[in-house]
């Protein structure tokens, strides 16, 4: 399957905004864009001019970055998103947010979401007891989400349980450290997503 294999900090100056692609190295001094925040490139410092069509792009692909999704998967989520009723911008960071890498993210399960992807991939997570290893799998309201019992002595998890209550977990969401659990309250509503995007333009540069 296609991926980026470059550098994620790379990405960030590129959006000219922290993304949080690395985990704690985003909160810390050694973070690249707090000594370069400028795209990257021979002409990284120079004026580019911001026509509408480049800032609905540029937002378009802030958020393809921000979830870790490949632009044929994000164009299909669009799609389902112009299905669905009421706003189409909405609906799409909705589906973008029930990925089950991000719940695992979301949680405070893993640092980042390529490293949550990583575990999800590894088969470490149970969906209502069945294993899923599939990171773009799709949680539903009132869904269980676990580490699988075998997996919770692995240092990743030790980790996450040490470091329980230092993210805060959205409120849709629910996370039991002491039982390495996830419940699914709801599906997120707009004003509860954190994500750092203008929607409405993704759907502007879609509808052309």
């Amino acid at each position: 399957m296609a991926r980026y294999t470059g550098a994620d900090c790379r990405r960030c100056r590129r959006e000219k905004m922290k993304l949080f692609l690395k985990g704690s190295k985003c909160d810390g001094p050694k973070c690249p864009f707090e000594s370069r925040p400028f795209p990257p490139g021979q002409h990284g410092r120079g004026r580019t001019k911001e026509t509408e069509y480049l800032l609905q792009l540029r937002e378009k692909q802030k958020a393809r970055r921000v979830y870790g999704v490949l632009e044929k998967q994000f164009r299909g989520y669009y799609e389902e998103a112009v299905a669905k009723p009421g706003k189409t911008g909405e609906a799409l960071l909705q589906i973008l947010e029930s990925r089950l890498d991000n719940v695992v993210y979301r949680a405070g399960y893993a640092k980042s979401r390529d490293m949550a992807r990583q575990v999800v991939k590894h088969g470490h997570f149970m969906v209502n007891g069945k294993k899923v290893d599939i990171p773009s799998y799709r949680v539903k309201e009132h869904d269980i989400v676990e580490v699988r019992a075998k997996s919770k002595e692995l240092t990743p998890f030790i980790v996450a349980q040490a470091e329980a209550g230092s993210k805060t977990v959205p409120a849709w969401l629910e996370a039991i450290p002491s039982q390495m659990k996830i419940l699914v309250h709801s599906l997120p509503a707009r004003q509860v997503i954190d994500t750092q995007v203008q929607e409405q333009l993704i759907v502007e540069l879609y509808s052309k």
